[in-house]
């Protein structure tokens, strides 16, 4: 395994914040994907009062090789969900919220009605603030899709992950045309949502690769881009084949603006939902 590089060692700083968001989501029984997923800037968005929800429990249908979150039979959808985190939001003063999932190929339309609940659960209790829902692919189906596009968050994401060649590596139960697709929809469906993803770098992909998938995006319309590096959550998963220097995100975020994306976010330590609310102002 190689060893880290001085730009991806940073101290870790506890914040009397963290124990306020960490008391919030137990007494109403919430996850995030910042504890599920192992992120690296837990500390920091707990800090600042922020985190990513995760709705439809904390194990999915899937098990991509890149990714933290357990994977085997899924857990009962709870009903009360939708009504705790627009609870949670108001708790903690949130103008922006993100919402995930684990991805659940058990439930006929993948959680899609489950993500509209919470949606307009977050409208009636906070109606300024501002939504952005990270969805799996719902296997391509696009009336589940419109589900969720019909209760209009602002932001819709879907994470491509990485390169088309890699997909099968990475991601062997996803297809990298059907996530194009599921990009494409939401601005067929409707136009007035901003559509976004999320890449990782540092998997075995090629500059070129990089540069192919970013065309790709912008030819079905993909607005908002983040870019960040791999880390491997353990020896089982996924190696990192390569730490990405900062001078390279910096040139793969000029290379999406020239593009004509009208936000990116392009760094070691980027994930798809942070800093979110930063793309909202462009």
């Amino acid at each position: 395994m190689q060893r880290k590089p001085d730009w991806l060692r940073r101290p870790f700083v506890w914040d009397p914040n963290q124990r306020t968001v960490e008391g919030i989501l137990k007494e109403l029984n919430l996850n995030t994907v910042c504890g599920e997923a192992n992120c690296p800037n837990y500390g920091e968005c707990f800090a600042n009062k922020t985190a990513t929800f995760m709705i439809l429990g904390t194990r999915c249908t899937r098990g991509c090789r890149f990714c933290n979150v357990s994977h085997g039979a899924p857990d009962d959808v709870d009903p009360n969900e939708p009504r705790n985190i627009a609870l949670a939001v108001a708790k903690l003063g949130l103008k922006y919220v993100v919402v995930t999932s684990v991805t659940r190929d058990d439930l006929a339309d993948g959680g899609a009605s489950h993500f509209a609940e919470t949606i307009r659960a977050i409208r009636q209790t906070c109606p300024n603030t501002a939504i952005e829902v990270l969805i799996p692919d719902f296997k391509g189906d696009t009336d589940a899709l419109k589900i969720v596009t019909d209760a209009r968050p602002d932001v819709i994401s879907h994470n491509m992950e990485t390169v088309k060649r890699l997909y099968d590596t990475v991601r062997p139960e996803a297809v990298y045309e059907r996530s194009l697709s599921v990009l494409l929809n939401i601005k067929r469906l409707n136009p007035n949502v901003k559509s976004k993803t999320g890449i990782m770098v540092g998997l075995g992909e090629s500059e070129e690769e990089v540069l192919e998938l970013l065309n790709d995006l912008r030819r079905v319309g993909c607005e908002l881009l983040t870019i960040g590096q791999y880390l491997a959550p353990s020896a089982n998963h996924h190696p990192v084949i390569e730490y990405i220097h900062p001078d390279r995100f910096a040139e793969y975020a000029k290379a999406a603006y020239a593009r004509g994306f009208s936000f990116v976010a392009s760094a070691p330590y980027v994930r798809s939902s942070y800093r979110a609310a930063e793309a909202m102002n462009e």
